[in-house]
Parts: C-alpha cells; structure tokens; sequence
C-alpha cells in the first residue's frame, strides 16, 4: 500500500511513508444551509462566479484532489503521486478562509477570532471526531495488539492537533521505520491547518490594520511568510524527510500561497475567456503531471510542491472568468461537484476503511481490496455529511453563536482524547502458555553456553511464554544506549560521536563498527565490557554497510555513508584498539549495477579489512543473523499459541547468501577471524524460533531484540575466546 513519499527509502510507512487531508473544506465554503436531503455544501453550478461561495468548480477541484489521495493510497501505481492532492486542499484552504477573513475585515474593519474558531470547531470536529471515536474501536478488536498503545498515542495526538509531530518524530526513528502505518496518520495534515489557522487571522488583522487596507502593503508579510516556509521546505527535505512532510512550518507556504490568491482576487480581475480557459487546463495539467510522475521516492515537499501547488491557484484564478468552455466545464459538472462535497468525510474515512478492512475481511491487502475499501469508504462518507456534518454546521441552535461552537468543540476533543486515553489503559489482551526459564540465567550460570543455548533452541515451546521479559508490547521500548545516546548515526551523518563504553579508563579498547546489524550486538558487548573491563566504542550508522561499497539510499548514492565511512576508519587506525568487532546487514542496493556481486561484495569488504589492518588490532568479522519472514511481533500477537506460524527456517532466514560467501572470503583473503551467529538462533534443522525460554529473539522484521542479544553475550564471549579475568 502507497504511504508517504518520503518512506521510500523506509520501510515505513507512510507512510508512511502517506497522509493527506483534505483538512480543510474550510469554513470558507458556503455558509447557507443545504436544501433539504440534497447532500451538497455549495450551490449547483450557475454561470456567476462572483466568490468562494459561488464556485461549484472549487467542489470539483476537491473532488479531483480526494480522488487522487484515495486511488494513490490505494495502491494504483500509475497514480503513486496521488499525495499531491494534500497540497491541492492546502491551496484551497488558503483560498476560501482568508477571503472569507478578508470580506469580514472589508465589512467591518475587524475579524471574530471567537466566531472564526467556532466555525472552524463546527465544520471539522463533529465528522473527526466520530471518525476517531470508530477508528478506535475497529483498532482494539482488529489491529495489532502489539501497536496498540502506539495507536491510541496517535488518537490522543490527533483529537489535540499535534499528531503530525508525533509522526515525524517516530518518522525519524531508524528502529521504528518497519512498522505498519497508524490507523490515524491521515490527520497529520488536519493537524498542520489547525496550527497555521491559530496564528493566520491574527496576523491578517495585524496587517490589514498596519497597511491600511491597501493591498499591496498587505500582501508583505505573507509573501515573506511564504518565502521563508518554502525556503525551511527545501532545506529541510533535504536533510529530514518526515519532519519536511509532516512540518507545518514546511507547509504553511502552500496554505499562504491559497491566501496569496485571495488577496490578488479581492477584486477579481477581467481574464479573457481564452486566458481563463487556458489556465484552467494548465493547472489541472500540473496536478494531474505530479499526481502521475511523482512517486514514493521524489524528494518532497521541497521544491516538487510547487507543481500541484501552482496548479491548484491556476485553476482557482481560472475560474473568477464566467467562461464554461474547457476545464471548468469538468469540474462543476454535477457527479463531480457532489463528490467535492463529501470530500472531506471521505477522506476521513478512506484510510481507516484501507488500514483496518483487510483484517476485518482476512484478506491480505492488494490494490484490487483496496480500491473496493475505499469505494465503500464513500457510503459512511455520505451518511457523516447527511447526519452529522450538515445537522451540526447548519443547526439553528448554534449559528451566530461562537460560544456555544467552542464549548461544542472543546467538548468533542476531550470526549476523543480521554477515550484514547481510557483505551491505552485497557489494551487487547494476548494469551500465553506456562512460564519458560529464564534465558539469561540459563546461558550465565552454563559451563558450556553454546550448548546449553542449542539445547534452548531446540527445546523451545510453541506458545508464547507468560513469563516473557520484556512482554511482546514492551520490546520496541527497549533501546539500547547507542540509539539512547544518539551514538548510532542517522542517514545524514557523517561523523561519529566519541561513545565509550564499559571502563572508560582501560587500555583494552574493543570498537564495534558498521551498521545497525553491528549495533545490535552492543548489549552483548557492553556486558561483556563492563565484566572484563573493556573499553568499548561503539561508530555505527543507519544501513551504512562494512563493507567499502558504496550503496543506494532513496535511490541516490548513499554518500554520507561513504564519508562516514571512511572517517570511521581513520579513527579506528588512531585508537590503536586490541579487537574491532566488524558486522552488517546483507541488505542495501550497489549504486553500481556488479557484473559479479560475490567478486564485487568480497573486494569491498576486502578494502575495509585492509584499511584496519594498520590499527594493529585483532579484526573479527561477525556474520548477519537470519531474517524472519514477516514482522514477527504483530505475527505472535496474532498466533501467541501457535509460534511457529511465526518461525522462519534456513536457506529462507539468510538474506543474501552471496554476500555472507563474500565476507568469508575476504575474511580469509585478509587473515580476519570469522564469527557465524546463525548457530545462535536458528537449531541444527534449521527452524530459527522467534521466542528461547522466555525471551523474545527479534524486534522487527530484521533486527534482534535487545534482550536476546544481551542474553548472547556469555556466547559471543567464547566465540570471541574470552576467558574469565580477561
């Protein structure tokens, strides 16, 4: 399923990755009441276009832009770039609240902030909230029990307007970016509106009082704005993706470009119809030309916003021109101007319908469901608008009185947010079978600890233990000191922090190095640091490989790697340490296509083993462990009595055989001591358990959890031949 363009070289997932809302159908839409069972927020097409609430086009341009969002999150490749209609509704937002701002202020030379929110509060909270208030209950009978206190995080932070935060802030979590996407990550763009709608009338008042109502004066400050956001859009995108995304101080230019557009149309001009025709299909030509060409992997917002951007105002000026011919000719056309109209609801309800349908049918997840789900999205869609939105908006007991709006509003988000709240602390429950030994002990107290961990493995049970340590919801909490720390870099790193470990005054220096298949090791080396007095410093970097390689990252060349790389390895040869513990994921793409990949992979790993050569240290090349086949821990809390639906067997757990033979034979080319963890969590047969004893072995759907690899460290202390007092 498409999510957000900037996971594309994440897992994620967007989309997250993707997220986007037509947040805004704004307040600035028609204001009079929809005649009576006809389902419309705006009147039927007619040939004056004189405002924002005579214009039925603006309803189609909703219903291009909704429609684009749904088939893109839907999975419809040819439309990968269907998250442009975020920006399309941005535009529009920025369109029809200022000029409905800018009429107030031309009637009456002043702005109710009290009755600007309340309509705000009308207009979007009634449908969110009972969207949310759904969402929860599909998420804690169907979705994964494991993520469910994260879920209601993300409702908590939705009902308050801060959830698009919250998903840039795990957006730029490295171990986080596997997981599924939040049944609630369409509000993101809901929450940035609502941010930029705190400070904007405020700041309108300001200038119009400061400019004295000319316009050129007025429209200054928010062309500044604009620059400024655009300016913090490119710079950012470059540097951190999910916060570029999800930023509302990287969007508020695509809101501030809607205002720009009411300000220049406060008195609208007279356009030729053959201009106003031309520019209509020219911006529908730049959204459609994003939707189409862009895809998981373009950079955005960054510059690439611009398109649907400026083809949202072409339309939107378009269509001041009382000329039907062309463009505007589709959009008002009837089916469509109905579609703008529920828009809204729609898009609250399509992503839900697409995050939670699968497993409420028991199917897996495909374009062909998917397009079904979001279709059947449009039914609740409509029924929100009928019974909710309309009755609310419109409801005689609430019109012209902005206090009662705002106790309404404030009402319905702590109705939401308390839910979520009251939720958290009740989650799913997941069975489990009799109590297991503990595996750290077992594998400290054993003379032999490779054996007493085969016979672990071998013996271990198929449920899941009640006694797990940490419970299957509480493992992704755990990090170790290297992510607590900030010490493993990040894709735009270059350098590494000096991070010693262990006893910092040792002249035994042990360095861990590569990427985060190294830094999964460093509970077991820590605690084998602080037990023979090490000092342990630990340089890793996010899928940056060991090997002298250079690599792609969101299909560029992964060039901060390189540096890191390189800079990584002149301070080894500095420290002068006695062992350096070399590992890597078998993943990660050649920016080079390899005529020979075990040729090319074995002479990249040859360079770096020379390169380490010179430091006089002892160099140990740790293999990468096997993969399971799916992100286990959503598999046990779904198959908590029955763990081996879950297990993955040998050759399918090796990632890459190529470049494991590859790294063997560098490492023999090169005199480097091997190291083959395979034999550690996978039995002689080849069946590789996701829980030993009472211990849960992965994380996520590559890396092991924390736990386990503590509980490893008597066996990767023989294997490294360290002996008591060493």
């Amino acid at each position: 399923m498409t999510r957000t363009p900037y996971a594309g070289n994440r897992a994620r997932t967007c989309t997250a990755h993707t997220t986007t809302d037509p947040a805004a159908q704004s307040t600035g839409t028609v204001e009079q009441k929809p005649a009576p069972g006809s389902g419309r927020t705006s009147p039927p097409p007619g040939p004056t276009h004189s405002g924002p609430a005579q214009r039925p086009d603006i309803q189609g341009l909703r219903a291009l832009a909704v429609t684009l969002v749904v088939l893109g999150h839907a999975g419809v490749t040819r439309l990968s770039g269907g998250y442009v209609g975020v920006d399309v509704f941005f535009v529009i937002s920025g369109f029809l609240i200022t000029s409905s701002l800018l009429r107030e202020l031309s009637a009456t030379d002043r702005i109710s902030i009290r009755a600007f929110y309340a309509r705000r509060a009308l207009r979007l909270l009634p449908a969110s909230a009972l969207v949310v208030l759904v969402t929860l209950a599909g998420s804690w009978l169907l979705l994964s029990k494991v993520r469910f206190a994260e879920y209601m995080s993300d409702a908590f932070a939705s009902a308050v307007y801060a959830v698009n935060f919250r998903l840039a802030a795990t957006g730029t979590d490295y171990l986080a970016e596997g997981s599924p996407p939040s049944p609630f990550q369409h509000f993101w763009s809901l929450a940035v509106e609502e941010q930029f709608y705190l400070l904007w009338p405020l700041l309108l008042l300001l200038g119009w009082r400061l400019s004295r109502r000319r316009r050129a004066l007025l429209a200054i400050p928010l062309v500044t704005l604009c620059v400024v956001s655009f300016g913090l859009s490119v710079y950012v995108t470059g540097r951190s993706a999910p916060w570029a995304y999800f930023g509302s101080h990287t969007r508020a230019w695509e809101l501030g470009a809607g205002a720009l557009v009411a300000l220049a149309l406060l008195r609208p001009p007279r356009l030729p119809a053959g201009v106003a025709v031309a520019m209509t299909w020219a911006g529908l030509a730049c959204v459609i030309a994003a939707a189409l060409r862009f895809d998981a992997d373009t950079p955005f917002p960054g510059t690439a916003a611009a398109v649907p951007v400026i083809g949202a105002a072409l339309v939107i000026v378009g269509g001041t021109s009382p000329a039907w011919p062309g463009g505007r000719r589709m959009l008002t056309a009837r089916p469509v101007t109905w579609l703008g109209g529920v828009s809204y609801s729609w898009y609250l309800w399509h992503w839900p319908f697409l995050v939670i349908g699968p497993k409420a049918l028991d199917r897996p997840a495909g374009t062909h469901l998917e397009l079904a789900l979001g279709a059947a999205a449009l039914l609740p869609a409509w029924l929100t608008l009928r019974l909710v939105e309309n009755p609310v908006r419109f409801h005689r007991a609430l019109r012209g009185r902005p206090g009662r709006g705002l106790r309404l509003g404030l009402a319905l988000s702590a109705v939401t947010a308390s839910t979520a709240l009251v939720a958290a602390a009740f989650p799913p429950s997941i069975s489990s079978g009799e109590p297991a030994p503990v595996l750290k002990d077992a594998l400290a107290s054993a003379p032999d600890p490779g054996a007493r961990l085969t016979q672990a493995l071998g013996t271990t049970g198929i449920r899941l233990p009640d006694n797990l340590t940490p419970p299957l919801t509480g493992i992704t909490d755990v990090r170790s000191a290297v992510y607590r720390d900030g010490c493993h870099q990040n894709y735009a790193g270059t350098s590494t922090p000096m991070c010693v470990y262990g006893d910092r005054s040792s002249k035994h220096v042990v360095v861990l190095f590569g990427d985060s298949h190294a830094a999964q090791w460093f509970p077991a080396l820590n605690v084998l640091a602080v037990q023979h007095h090490w000092k342990l410093i630990s340089m890793t970097k996010a899928s940056c490989k060991a090997a002298t390689v250079t690599t792609l990252n969101a299909h560029r060349p992964y060039a901060t790697c390189d540096r890191w790389r390189a800079d990584a390895l002149a301070r080894i040869e500095k420290l002068r340490p006695s062992l350096v513990l070399v590992s890597s994921s078998d993943a990660g793409t050649p920016a080079t296509t390899m005529r020979d990949p075990l040729a090319g992979w074995t002479d990249g790993y040859v360079r770096t083993f020379r390169r380490l050569a010179p430091s006089g240290a002892r160099v140990v090349a740790l293999l990468d462990t096997p993969w399971p086949r799916e992100d286990v821990l959503d598999c046990a809390a779904i198959h908590p009595l029955h763990l081996r639906d879950c297990s993955v067997r040998v050759p399918e757990a090796l990632h890459d055989v190529t470049r494991r033979n590859a790294t063997k034979a560098a490492a023999r080319s090169t005199g480097v001591a091997v190291i083959d963890p395979q034999p550690w969590l996978c039995t002689a047969h080849g069946d590789c358990p996701v829980a030993v004893y009472d211990t849960f072995v992965y994380r996520d759907e590559s890396h092991m959890a924390e736990g386990y690899a503590e509980a490893l460290a008597p066996v990767l202390g023989r294997a490294l031949g360290v002996r008591s007092g060493n």
